[in-house]
Formats: structure tokens, sequence, C-alpha cells
């Protein structure tokens, strides 16, 4: 932080917010996070057979929230594991208390930046699904380089899902939703739009409606899923 001159940084994927706990929360960290938190180990590969105790395929999150439509699919699809990304602390914390209350054993978090996990500790095609739902638009112009999708994280998902893995995208941001489908699109031989060229996808059954989103249609704002298959490696 104190170098003479100027160094590029890599772009995060997300801004630091790490916000106030409630004091239910910070004991939850405390409680809960050695059962369900993953701590990054920098290139480090996790080891998902270990880390769940089962050979379940895998879906990874990135940017849960407050983890309240994490916890329901993972109550929804028993017979998958799921490691969420999550650098805000409280819903970290919000999401340990909601495993811990009813009970939740598929799912694992992460609480750092999403491109580091990514690109150091997740093994090659190991993960069946990886979903990005509402993520930061970045609407200005000038930010959209600190859009998590940009070309290197097409190519980085592409080494990181087995074939037939999905990725499933989801935003509220019209723009974001042309960014998304321009950048997996200029990839037709990593990735397959499973809604056809250029079309998004209705609403998938398997993503749940969150709080965040219904008090957005009742604004009148629209909302853009993508799904992409990765084809055969």
């Amino acid at each position: 932080m104190h170098e003479t001159r100027p160094r590029h940084r890599p772009i995060r994927s997300f801004v630091l917010r790490t916000g106030r706990m409630t004091p239910g929360q910070e004991k939850a960290f405390k409680q809960h996070w050695p059962i369900y938190g993953v701590d990054f180990v920098p290139a480090q590969t996790l080891d998902f057979p270990q880390l769940f105790g089962n050979e379940n395929p895998v879906w990874l999150e990135i940017g849960f929230g407050d983890g309240e439509s994490l916890a329901v699919m993972a109550k929804t699809f028993p017979q998958r594991n799921f490691l969420g990304i999550e650098v805000h602390t409280p819903g970290v914390g919000h999401l340990l208390l909601k495993l811990a209350e009813e009970d939740i054993g598929n799912v694992r978090i992460m609480s750092t930046d999403a491109m580091e996990i990514l690109q150091q500790v997740i093994p090659p095609a190991s993960l069946q699904g990886v979903q990005l739902f509402f993520p930061d638009p970045w609407h200005k112009k000038k930010h959209h380089k600190r859009r998590i999708v940009q070309p290197h994280f097409v190519e980085l998902l592409a080494r990181l899902l087995q074939p037939a893995g999905i990725f499933h995208a989801a935003t509220d941001w019209e723009d974001y939703a042309r960014h998304i489908m321009r950048h997996f699109s200029d990839h037709p031989d990593l990735f397959k739009n499973l809604a056809g060229t250029g079309t998004y996808m209705p609403q998938p059954e398997t993503r749940p409606i969150t709080k965040f989103e219904r008090r957005g249609k009742r604004l009148g704002h629209g909302v853009w899923d993508l799904m992409f298959e990765r084809t055969s490696a």
C-alpha cells in the first residue's frame, strides 16, 4: 500500500461491504463457521468429497446475499452439494443461522473474493453448476470493466465446469443481461445457450424468487435469466 510507484491491481468481483452484524449473526460466526465455513488458503485445492463427506455433484453460487434462496435450493435438492461465496458478512451470518436452525447439511460457505476462489482453489472440471444471481451491475459504462462476467471469466468457468455443466445467471439490469449474453455467445466452442441462440430463459423453477426480486417486480423491473451448458471438452 506504500509503494513508490503505481501497480496494476486485478479487478475484484465485489466491493468490500463488511457491514454491521447483529449479535445473533456474530454468535453464528463463532458457533457455526467451524461447521459450515471454509477458510481460503491460496493455491490449496479443495477436496469436495472430503469437504462435504460424499460424492454428490457440487454447485457453486457467487454472491448469495442473505442466503435465503441458497438455503431453499439446498433443501429442495438434497442430492446436490452447494458452495456459496459471499463477502458481505451480515449475509454470511444470516445464512449460518439459517443452516443451523434448519439442519441443512449440504452447504459450505467461503467469504473471499470469488475470482481468487475460482482461480486458486476450485479443481478443474469439478463443478456441475455455477450460479450468479443479481450480481452488482456496475451500471455506469466506465465501470463495466468491474463486472465479474468478462472473457477470462467465461474461459475460467469452462475449465471448472464438467462437460454438460450449467452456468445460470439472473439479473434485473437488461444491459447486464445483454453483456452476459454477448460474452458467453462469443464462445460457442465452450458453451451452448440452453434457450437457443440469443434467447433468454424463462425463470426456471429451480431458482427461488427472492424478496429483492419480488420488490423489483412490484416496481416494474424485469428479470432476465440466462443458462449456458458447457460443451464437451
